[in-house]
Parts: structure tokens; sequence; C-alpha cells
């Protein structure tokens, strides 16, 4: 996965935030969506393509699109670097493949103690009932 290829495939469009801030908000459009074809993309491969489909399928539209925003800056151009840096975090994350687990056997040792402690139980028990004359 080469990582200014991935980029060059990314569309970025300036909106108009939501939310507080005055005449600045309603004039100026600082809000960064970005947008990734999924399907279409030429530079991930196919294998690449189905790890990145399970594992952000809650992320991903119909039309397998991956939609992220960001207006936590005034700068449009400052977005733009936030929401480029979440999506490059979030492929990253989307592309580890975990490790399989090894289940492992219980120790003999532990085996043994357990039916010693079993049989030590039974054994206090036993000394505990009425003598059978």
């Amino acid at each position: 996965m080469e990582i200014e290829k991935i980029v060059s495939e990314l569309s970025y469009k300036a909106v108009r935030s939501s939310g507080a801030g005055g005449q600045n908000v309603n004039k100026v459009s600082s809000k960064v969506v970005l947008t990734f074809d999924l399907k279409n993309s030429q530079r991930l491969s196919e294998a690449e393509k189905l790890l990145i489909e399970t594992n952000l399928a809650p992320r991903l539209t119909v039309d397998l699109l991956l939609i992220l925003n960001c207006d936590e800056d005034r700068s449009q151009f400052r977005n733009k670097e936030i929401v480029t840096k979440r999506f490059l975090d979030l492929i990253k994350r989307a592309m580890v493949i975990p490790k399989e687990r090894k289940p492992t056997r219980v120790p003999k040792s532990i085996i043994r103690r357990r039916i010693k402690d079993k049989k030590n139980i039974s054994e206090v028990k036993k000394n505990r009932r009425k003598p059978d004359y």
C-alpha cells in the first residue's frame, strides 16, 4: 500500500460549517468533506479492498464510499490536513490482520494438583461424618 498514491484518489469538498460562529460561519467554507471510493480504487489490490471492506463495513455507504469530515479548525487547509491524517490512520488500522490465537494446553501439574485437592476435600468431608459402628 503506497500512501501517496492512495491520497491521490481522495476527493475533497469544502462546505460551510454548522453551529455557532457568527458571520464567519455563514460566509466561509472551512469544513472539509473527504470521499474515498473503495470500489473504484486503482491503487489497492482486491485483497486489500476486501480487508478494508470487512473491517470498515459500518463506516462505508452502500456504494462502498468512505466519507469523513472535519470542521475542527477555522482554516480549510488545516481541516484538510486533519481529515487526510484521520483517513490514513483509519486505513492503516483496517489493513492490520490480527494474529491467530493459539489455544494453550493446561499443564499436567495443574491437573494433578486439582485432582489432589478434590481428594483432600473429599477426605475432609468423609471425616466429618458420624462414624459407622
